[in-house]
């Protein structure tokens, strides 16, 4: 697990708040807008829906942002019909990717993908190429600031959570992909801000890399994790301390 923990705290580590805002907001309505088609607009019936309200809460998301995406997805307002797609391909070195991209053309998109990946040293692959390498995890990430780990850490294996750590900045909560939901909603009403609440695919096999290729992996995660399209991003990196003291 620490590869995906790593990559999260190299965004942190590198993001300008402000700057990034923006595309915090874009993929957040992105979601809400699936959400609120596959489920519906009332958050009380739809579970995906209240994560992904969490999420946008905990990025101080405004409201008129918020119900604005919803009734795209509810059809009350006109809007572009967004897809989920995941895509595999490889990073130099070997290195494993999942990419969950949303968006409103697909072709574009492909298209796009495969000319940063050929362009920073990578390639896209066939459905199933990789995805053996990946489980699919519930994750919940929250600030560490003020919060006892002990308390957090009962709060959620009482509501289900499978494992926890600390990341430093951050402590990170992992579920079964069908408890994401339950063990979310128990953090909350504990009073836990939710800065992260999402499935996402975590590595369970990890590929070496050298010295050489280290930095052109986090070049290319860099830049897919930037694409306007791509919602998340993982790879079968283990991001020791050791290697990313070698980065800086």
């Amino acid at each position: 697990m620490s590869g995906h923990s790593k990559w999260s705290t190299i965004k942190r580590k590198k993001a300008v708040v402000d700057a990034a805002r923006g595309k915090i907001f874009t993929r957040v309505a992105k979601e809400l807008t699936i959400a609120a088609r596959s489920g519906g607009g009332d958050e009380s019936a739809n579970p995906r829906l209240r994560t992904a309200m969490a999420t946008a809460r905990a990025a101080n998301m405004p409201m008129a942002n918020v119900e604005r995406a919803i009734k795209k997805g509810t059809g009350e307002l006109e809007g572009v019909i967004i897809e989920e797609i995941v895509y595999e391909g490889y990073a130099p070195g070997g290195v494993a990717l999942m990419m969950e991209v949303a968006t409103d053309n697909r072709n574009r998109t492909v298209s796009e993908l495969r000319h940063l990946l050929s362009k920073h040293g990578g390639n896209l692959a066939n459905a199933g190429a990789v995805a053996w390498m990946f489980d699919t995890k519930g994750v919940i990430q929250i600030p560490a600031e003020g919060v006892d780990e002990d308390e957090l850490m009962m709060t959620a294996l009482e509501g289900g959570a499978e494992d926890m750590s600390n990341e430093g900045e951050y402590f990170e909560i992992l579920t079964a992909p069908t408890d994401l939901n339950t063990v979310n909603e128990a953090v909350i009403e504990a009073g836990y801000t939710i800065e992260v609440a999402q499935l996402q695919h975590i590595p369970n096999n990890f590929t070496e890399v050298s010295a050489e290729d280290l930095p052109k992996v986090v070049t290319l995660m860099e830049i897919l994790d930037d694409y306007d399209d791509m919602q998340k991003l993982s790879a079968s990196v283990d991001f020791t301390d050791e290697m990313l003291a070698g980065l800086e």
